[in-house]
């Protein structure tokens, strides 16, 4: 059986939107060191353009999430699932504050701890919401 329209767009989105946000930031952790290489500001320039994509993409994986929830079966909603549900909340949450707190930071001792916490947050909620689809 194949699914329905919206749920293929809702789907599509939240996964579209999920690559962005975590393929993206390991991408460019991945060319930091290169891009450092080059120049002192080709590494910042190149996180605050990544920033213009990644930010919209966060915006649509926090609206498809919900939307997910809502397109939930009530049936579906186990205990097991709502825990899991909570846990991917809050690394979702927790991957948006560390990326938040890693723009904003100057000193390179925060920018590697909120560095690392969001590049450990986004990869867990995203493993998270593959537990929920089931």
């Amino acid at each position: 059986m194949l699914a329905d329209a919206p749920t293929i767009i809702r789907l599509s989105l939240h996964v579209l939107a999920a690559a962005l946000w975590v393929g993206g930031q390991f991408t460019l952790a991945g060319l930091v060191p290169v891009l450092r290489r080059a120049d002192r500001e080709v590494a910042p320039a190149a996180g605050r353009r990544f920033a213009q994509i990644a930010w919209p993409a966060y915006g649509v994986l926090l609206a498809t999430g919900l939307w997910n929830i809502a397109a939930t079966h009530p049936e579906s909603r186990s205990a097991a699932w709502q825990a899991v549900l909570f846990a991917k909340i809050a690394v979702f949450l927790l991957s948006g504050l560390s990326a938040w707190m890693h723009q904003r930071s100057t000193r390179p001792r925060d920018l590697a701890i909120w560095g690392a916490l969001s590049g450990i947050s986004a990869p867990a909620a995203l493993v998270l919401g593959v537990a929920l689809a089931g």
